[in-house]
């Protein structure tokens, strides 16, 4: 399958802008024969939860808003599948991060909603709620999870899908942080033996300058290739599922696991303390 990752910048109070140049981006990689198009978290607007304004709340759509509306009708005229992950709102007072799986039918065939919204550098906790559950989505024969920007921090994240079935995981980013980047990603992707696919906002926004730095990693934690870290661009790789079993036939972590012996990780922090 063949997967393209489009880092872009994100202008401010411009939505139409930032949504026809995500539509001319998907063209362009999809006339690359593209499969699967990965956009960048909140592609369609600034990263506004670097600021604490709840007029922000206005930025939030439904499925059925003018963004998902545009993507949807690009996945169909191209005839492939597209993650487009925008600040939704699922009904007044309730909000999610919501990447959305889009078939080449131009239908939503699955959502995931970020279960850690960030609260170090950035203010997500006060624009939405975390989801709960990490499903997986078929692509032909690829299982595909989602895992968006801050949820990587937590290897449960990734452990959850690849335990799943996920053989790819695609990563929705908008960050200023380069560093530890690769490292840290790269071991989510080897840990797993799974594609890593972590598609970023790129160049000033607001008072932050998005790193970029999108990247393709291999199940054996190898990036194939990876975006600069200043200017827009499109990056696409080959992936091949053969990868995937080489990888975990090398390193069969599946096979020596213990979750028997992980109860702490589940365990309620105040049982921890005795």
């Amino acid at each position: 399958m063949r997967i393209s990752l489009i880092q872009m910048n994100s202008r401010a109070n411009c939505l139409e802008g930032n949504v026809e140049r995500a539509c001319g981006f998907v063209a362009r990689a999809a006339g690359d024969k593209a499969e699967l198009v990965v956009l960048p978290e909140f592609f369609n607007r600034e990263y506004f939860p670097q600021y604490r304004d709840y007029k922000y709340m206005d930025y939030a759509e439904d499925d059925d808003g003018y963004t998902q509306s545009r993507m949807k009708q690009a996945a169909c005229d191209h005839g492939i599948w597209l993650v487009s992950t925008i600040f939704e709102m699922e009904r007044p007072g309730l909000y999610f991060d919501t990447a959305m799986l889009i078939n080449p039918e131009g239908q939503i065939a699955g959502k995931y909603r970020k279960v850690h919204p960030a609260a170090l550098l950035s203010l997500e906790k006060i624009y939405f709620r975390g989801g709960s559950s990490f499903p997986v989505f078929r692509l032909g024969e690829w299982t595909v999870g989602i895992s968006t920007c801050y949820d990587n921090l937590f290897p449960e994240s990734c452990r959850c899908l690849a335990l799943r079935g996920a053989e790819l995981i695609v990563a929705p980013y908008a960050t200023p942080i380069d560093d530890p980047w690769e490292n840290f990603l790269s071991t989510r992707a080897l840990e797993n033996g799974v594609y890593f696919a972590a598609c970023n906002h790129v160049g000033q926004e607001g008072e932050w300058r998005m790193s970029g730095k999108s990247m393709i990693i291999s199940p054996a934690g190898k990036i194939l290739v990876q975006a600069g870290g200043a200017e827009d661009q499109i990056i696409s790789w080959e992936i091949e599922r053969d990868e995937v079993v080489r990888a975990r036939r090398n390193f069969p972590l599946f096979r020596d696991r213990r979750p028997d012996a992980y109860g702490d990780i589940a365990a309620k922090p105040e049982d921890l303390l005795d």
